[in-house]
């Protein structure tokens, strides 16, 4: 069944988000924190590991030794202009808010419940819909080749959902639908069209979205607020930049 894994992975970030609030309330604050950090640290090692792909074989032969590097950095550079014109960052947390004065009553829609469901929203909905595995696995599912990739990255997010809710809360769980709208339209395009993308394509893909994950971490660590979804644009720059490229090389 075409779409089954997108539907196990948003299953499981709303079973592991309810995990995390069944036990976070009965964590420290500090504890909390610290879980939160510890995440960070673990997505700056997945976009190191995805940032590697600027050494692909496939991506080098068709553009050349150079053109990776300059191709993930024009595609960050155009994709933030046109995400900070088109105010995806505010459009992101005005979902979440919006989602948030739906779902909580009393104090909990105002002041620091309100502030803590949409960071829990909008960077979880971030870090599980940036990354490899939402991409190739969403395109394996729609060309028929089995969910396998999104079946582990269900058992990630199932755990990392615990780790954010405990710290976050609710705010994470409905991360599940931009999981599912993300992978979603990924999985219905490749059952639509068919396998269409180069494997130097997909690396430039993947080396452009552990640069957003990095932004990600940050944001986890605390170090820097990036506006990480005002960089999406460059996700589908990168791959478009890198065929335009490897036609004139």
């Amino acid at each position: 069944m075409i779409g089954l894994g997108t539907l196990l992975n948003m299953a499981a970030i709303v079973v592991g988000a309810a995990l995390g609030v069944l036990v976070g309330h009965r964590l420290p604050e500090r504890t909390r924190d610290l879980i939160t950090q510890a995440l960070g640290l673990v997505t700056l090692v997945v976009a190191a590991l995805n940032v590697v792909d600027l050494l692909d074989a496939d991506w080098i032969a068709d553009v050349g030794s150079a053109a990776p590097l300059l191709i993930v950095l024009g595609s960050v550079v155009v994709g933030g202009i046109i995400g900070s014109l088109l105010r995806l960052e505010d459009r992101v947390e005005q979902l979440g808010g919006w989602v948030q004065r739906k779902v909580s009553r009393g104090d909990s829609a105002t002041g620091e419940g309100r502030a803590r469901f949409i960071e829990g929203f909008v960077d979880a909905s971030l870090l599980f819909c940036i990354g490899p595995l939402a991409v190739l696995g969403s395109i394996s599912d729609g060309l028929g080749r089995g969910i396998d990739q999104l079946a582990l990255k269900s058992v990630l997010d199932l755990f990392a959902s615990i780790a954010f809710a405990a710290s976050l809360g609710w705010g994470v769980a409905f991360s599940a639908v931009s999981v599912g709208i993300v992978q979603g339209l990924f999985t219905l395009l490749c059952a639509l069209v068919g396998s269409v993308m180069a494997a130097s394509a997909i690396a430039a893909l993947t080396a452009t979205g552990g640069v957003l994950l990095i932004g990600v971490s940050l944001r986890l660590l605390k170090v820097s607020r990036i506006a990480v979804a005002d960089l999406l644009p460059a996700l589908v720059i990168a791959p478009l930049l890198t065929m335009a490229v490897a036609r004139w090389f």
